[in-house]
């Protein structure tokens, strides 16, 4: 027993050392329990990690699972300051011998000088339209399909300055600014896109000094604004054959290629495409990466430490065991997809010992010198397990891993559910032993004071029969 640091009044027991360690005994449930809920946390929290890179498996899967990894095209310009080009699809292997002629442009408009963009002018109204204008006296004005004209209302008293703002919020397809010449402030519209059918037509109505800042060739008034710079079409010859474009980029001439003409080319620019072998291979070294994350932390959480003699927090859980199972048959299966690469160790990818992958580069770049053939071991999706590809199996086996209703889902809400019983039963066990607690301190108080009053009594009869000798001598 410790020694009395704190004793009862009238006994001199330490009450408070005794009841502390009948309870510590009382308490030694509770923290047994609270040993095994952390070491269920600890297991819970490996066992998260292992979703994670159940997951990050599952991501690279799905990725070999698409048509269009093994599809990736790269692309190369021999002279991208005057022709650059990018992939935005399936491209095949290509190549193309383009000359830029003429570069496209939007149309401009300039009005005649002005004293300053303070001037003011009448009411009425501006009305513009995109489109295009054919050579003609006087030229045909034709709206671009879908577009409608735009009525700009001028207020008597509007600013060259307000005018400008007006035009640009009436959001026509047109930028107008103000420029100062040195002869004076002139209205400048640009149209914002390129190409002939981009152009713009303004009409005014109202009062005649609108007419100032109209140019509408085909129409009375034709409008005293000039054109500085005529509507242009991007031409180029690709392989010998005439394209134009209203704009400087070029989609779907080429297919699964960009082109952006930058300059006109006095000699033609040689555009390249081929396999991006490169993209492909990294996709499977993805996967790979993924599988071994996963296997060697599944190693890591279940092996066991005979010099120091601890287990992985994960040994023995029948659910790491069974997605290792799963996982391994899985690799060593073989698929009826493509005749060729019946399994993944002949398209290059290899099972080691340690139950890691390693691609084997030689046989891989065998491969994926087919790119179709090898696409189909990887994305066939057939009606029958048998028929499907290894990605779309490895994608369908993960899935139903990591899925709300999937086996490691339920593994984990089981640790939850395991926790919350571990708490109940120490919330539990902390009442009973604080109610065992406050009746031994009910016991040992009632226990001192007895005593203590038997102390009382003992030495008053002492004293008594000490008085009683005394008075006898």
């Amino acid at each position: 027993m410790a020694s009395i640091s704190s004793p009862g009044l009238g006994s001199g027991l330490d009450v408070k050392s005794i009841v502390n360690q009948l309870v510590a005994l009382e308490r030694r449930p509770i923290d047994k329990l609270g040993l095994e809920k952390v070491a269920t946390e600890a297991r819970l929290s490996s066992f998260g990690l292992l979703q994670s890179y159940t997951t990050n498996l599952r991501d690279a899967a799905k990725k070999l699972a698409l048509p269009g990894t093994w599809t990736q095209a790269s692309v190369t310009s021999s002279d991208a300051d005057k022709v650059s080009a990018t992939v935005t699809g399936s491209a095949g292997t290509g190549a193309y011998s383009v000359s830029v002629t003429q570069l496209a442009r939007s149309q401009s408009l300039a009005s005649s000088s002005f004293a300053s963009s303070s001037t003011t002018f009448g009411a009425g109204t501006l009305t513009l339209q995109i489109g295009a204008w054919a050579a003609g006296a006087p030229p045909n004005f034709s709206p671009k399909s879908g577009s409608s004209p735009a009525a700009v209302a001028i207020t008597a008293g509007d600013s060259l300055s307000t005018i400008k703002d007006k035009i640009n919020a009436a959001d026509a397809g047109v930028k107008a600014s103000i420029v100062n010449d040195g002869s004076g402030a002139r209205l400048v519209v640009r149209s914002v896109s390129t190409g002939e059918e981009n152009a713009v037509r303004i009409s005014s109505s109202g009062d005649a000094s609108l007419n100032d800042l109209a140019y509408s060739p085909d129409g009375v008034p034709a409008g005293a604004m000039t054109e500085t710079l005529a509507a242009l079409d991007a031409l180029a010859t690709i392989n010998g054959l005439p394209v134009s474009s209203s704009s400087n980029t070029l989609s779907g001439t080429i297919d699964g290629v960009s082109l952006t003409l930058k300059q006109v080319s006095a000699s033609p620019v040689e555009i390249n495409t081929s396999s991006d072998t490169p993209a492909m291979r990294k996709a499977v070294d993805d996967f790979v990466k993924a599988y071994n994350d996963l296997n060697n932390y599944i190693t890591e959480q279940t092996k066991y430490d005979p010099e120091k003699k601890v287990a992985g927090k994960l040994q023995g859980d029948t659910a790491t065991r069974s997605l290792q199972q799963q996982l391994r048959s899985m690799l060593q299966s073989t698929s009826g997809a493509s005749a060729t690469y019946s399994s993944l160790s002949r398209v290059g990818i290899e099972i080691q010992r340690d139950g890691n992958l390693v691609v084997n580069s030689t046989r891989f770049s065998s491969a994926i010198s087919d790119p179709p053939t090898l696409a189909t071991a990887f994305t066939a999706d057939a009606v029958g397990d048998a028929n499907d590809g290894f990605a779309v199996r490895f994608t369908s086996l993960t899935t139903a891993l990591t899925d709300s209703n999937g086996l490691l889902e339920r593994r984990s809400e089981g640790f939850r559910s395991q926790i919350k019983r571990q708490e109940a039963q120490m919330t539990s066990l902390e009442s009973r032993v604080a109610r065992t607690e406050e009746r031994l301190l009910r016991q040992y108080n009632t226990l001192d004071s007895n005593v203590g009053k038997l102390n009382s009594l003992g030495s008053y009869v002492s004293q008594q029969v000490s008085a009683w000798n005394n008075s006898k001598g």
